[in-house]
């Protein structure tokens, strides 16, 4: 048995999952345009362990989703995940936030999933997958316009997914392209990620991991008032 505790703070849905062998238990998420992760993680945390009235040392690894995605968010769900694993001395198990987001829906044969996490402006982070979840292509950071991921809308249906979604639609005009708008990644769908890679024995260097930011944080200059 694996008791897996894995936490997606990776875009502005804060979420948090207790999973046995890959099926959730109990899930705590809120999805709100302030971001509140630093109030909402660590109460979820608490309250999915009373629910469950079970003992953080009864965790057999932590998992957490590695990125990309908003680096606030990014800092505050690995940070507590780095820390959990320190103080119960439990392995830490990373997850790719965009395979995350492709799991959440399921395609037919020859079609694609392309998950895509707003970057702000008309960029976004996106990786591409087949219908069994093979990825395609590296994770980029890429501007979208109207030619964007034309090699994969020129064989089959895409399907278009995440925060990310909306401005692509206004963009890509093909008749195989599908969008799936206001869907966010969650710790539902890192249940049996996570414990895939438990039983894989992929666990990361607690002393060395960092979060896959994939563009360096530039913090904006403060502004002077006279």
């Amino acid at each position: 048995m694996a008791l897996i505790l894995n936490i997606e703070t990776a875009t502005k849905n804060c979420s948090v999952s207790l999973a046995e062998n890959g099926n959730v238990l109990f899930i705590k998420e809120i999805n709100e345009d302030k971001f509140s992760h630093a109030e909402k993680l660590h109460p979820f945390i608490e309250e999915i362990v009373q629910e469950a009235k079970i003992s953080l040392n009864s965790l057999d690894a932590v998992a957490v989703s590695e990125g990309p995605g908003s680096y606030t968010g990014l800092r505050i769900g690995v940070s507590a995940a780095k820390g959990l694993c320190f103080s119960i001395e439990k392995p830490l198990i990373a997850v790719s936030t965009l395979k995350v987001l492709a799991t959440s829906i399921s395609v037919e044969k020859n079609e694609f999933i392309i998950p895509l996490i707003d970057a702000r402006r008309m960029e976004v982070y996106s990786a591409v997958y087949d219908n069994n979840y093979l990825q395609l292509r590296d994770v980029q950071a890429e501007i979208i316009d109207e030619n964007s991921f034309s090699s994969f809308l020129n064989k089959g249906k895409v399907w278009f997914l995440g925060d990310g979604a909306e401005k692509c639609k206004g963009v890509i005009n093909k008749e195989n392209a599908f969008f799936v708008i206001n869907h966010f990644p969650s710790a539902k769908e890192m249940a049996k990620l996570s414990f895939k890679k438990y039983q894989d024995n992929k666990f990361e260097d607690l002393a060395y991991f960092e979060p896959f930011y994939l563009k360096s944080f530039i913090a904006g200059k403060p502004r002077k008032f006279f």
